[in-house]
């Protein structure tokens, strides 16, 4: 009887080994790389949990020292102060006594050298702007620009050697992507919340506060006072800037978003070179393509955007494009939706050129445009003649008076001029720039041209209205 309960226990442990290693063996040649999705090819996969988070320690640490809190002070005229007795007697009326308020948010350090990023509602309407650093160094900054339609405004600090977050690329986020948001909520300085991208060229509601659709949404915590904040993903790389949030409270509800870095960068490039937003457009209008919208126009595809109507002299018109089309990417990149199609153009800038591929009845069309700007769209027709913002400076062609009264062929007039390059080199208003980089100039289209080629500094040559020649030199 033992002999028999011997061998049973015996082959119960046999039989147990062997399916041991044979689990193991199936489990490890079990595919582990990496997974690729194709939106072609559905993928199906055994996914193993190892039962560990991702690991948000290197993104975290380095991310929160280029993190800064922003704090705005805003003064404004308040209501006349009532009169005292002594009023009366001494005939003095009553004074105006000056509202302050104060508001927070924070921002992104972008160059070592100060240059911070944040939305525009934090600071716009600012008397005074002051920063604090994750390492409680305080400093005054100065505003250089801002763009209410994207909601980004660009500081600047003296400071050097700064801390920074180096850009990603937004376009490689992919859903359920794990992100950091890092920002100051309700004061509470350098706070780090997580979470997933949970939407990618997210639409809001047109209040009139926003005029770009095409955010980040995702459900990592922010709330009052994360505005402007970094949103990171786990290599450490900034794609985006937190700006807003849906809920009925004025709290975290679930659903946060943000700029995408890809609009960010250009904005930022703008207003440093320029100091204001170069806004190149296409020159349609769109339409997102539903079942309903394929059966009534008879269209053969559900992807990409259908063009309802093509601005007369704009860039699509220029190009070829025609009301009726339907757009399906822009520079090789597929587009889905109108979103997706801001998006992507808010990345150029006037004259800038992009390959687009139309569906025109079922045919695949290649054409090239070339975008213009808001205000030339606006006129209905381009010409080489039209105005150019470059480097803070709006230029115009010279007079003809002018050039006779000077003895000049041709030249370019600097119309006004803001903060930017051109004014921080010396030109001043008026000055008509005859040539750049030793090239003679004969319209604004001409010197953007030469700006383009030019790699590490442009030379300007110009005369002023009483005869006085100069010359500039300004570095890109």
């Amino acid at each position: 009887m033992k002999k028999y309960l011997l061998v049973a226990l015996c082959a119960i442990l046999v039989g147990g080994a062997t399916s041991y290693l044979v689990v193991k063996k199936v489990l490890a040649s079990e595919d582990g790389g990496t997974y690729v999705y194709s939106e072609e090819t559905p993928q199906v996969r055994n996914v193993q949990f190892s039962g560990e988070y991702p690991d948000f320690t290197y993104a975290a640490e380095t991310s929160v020292q280029a993190v800064v809190f922003v704090k705005v002070v805003k003064r404004s005229e308040g209501n006349q102060v009532p009169p005292s007795i002594f009023d009366y007697f001494f005939g003095f009326g009553g004074q105006s006594a000056p509202r302050e308020q104060v508001g927070s948010g924070s921002g992104v350090i972008i160059t070592k050298d100060g240059y911070i990023v944040t939305n525009n509602h934090v600071v716009a309407g600012a008397s005074e702007i002051e920063v604090t650093m994750d390492n409680n160094r305080t400093f005054k900054a100065d505003l250089i620009g801002a763009d209410p339609a994207t909601d980004v405004a660009l500081l600047k600090i003296d400071a050097e050697n700064l801390p920074t977050i180096p850009y990603g690329d937004s376009d490689r986020l992919r859903l359920g992507e794990w992100v950091l948001a890092i920002g100051s909520p309700y004061g509470l300085n350098s706070t780090i919340t997580a979470g997933i991208v949970s939407a990618k060229g997210r639409s809001m509601a047109n209040n009139g506060e926003f005029k770009i659709e095409s955010f980040i949404q995702t459900d990592a915590a922010v709330n009052p006072g994360n505005s402007g904040g970094a949103l990171v993903n786990i290599k450490g790389e900034l794609v985006g800037i937190n700006t807003a949030i849906i809920s009925n409270t004025g709290s975290y509800a679930g659903y946060s978003f943000a700029v995408p870095v890809n609009i960010v960068r250009k904005i930022v490039a703008d207003l440093m070179d320029f100091g204001k937003v170069q806004r190149a457009m296409l020159g349609i209008s769109m339409q997102d393509i539903t079942d309903a919208l394929k059966k009534e126009k008879e269209l053969t595809t559900l992807d990409g955007v259908y063009v309802a109507e093509v601005v007369q002299g704009g860039a699509a018109d220029k190009a070829g494009v025609k009301a009726g089309d339907v757009l399906i990417s822009i520079e090789g990149e597929a587009v889905k939706k109108g979103s997706s199609v801001q998006e992507k153009i808010n990345r150029y800038r006037p004259g800038d050129k992009v390959s687009l591929v139309v569906l025109r009845k079922g045919k695949e069309l290649k054409l090239e445009a070339t975008l213009i700007g808001k205000d030339a769209q606006d006129m209905g027709t381009v010409t080489s003649q039209e105005k150019i913002n470059l480097f803070g400076a709006e230029l115009v062609p010279a007079p003809k008076n002018v050039l006779e009264k000077l003895g000049l062929k041709s030249g370019v007039q600097v119309s006004s001029i803001e903060k930017g390059k051109m004014r921080e080199a010396g030109i001043k208003q008026d000055f008509i720039i005859t040539f750049v980089n030793n090239t003679m100039v004969t319209s604004p289209a001409d010197v953007a041209a030469i700006v383009k080629k030019a790699k590490r500094s442009v030379l300007v040559e110009g005369v002023y209205p009483d005869g006085s020649v100069f010359y500039y030199a300004i570095g890109l």
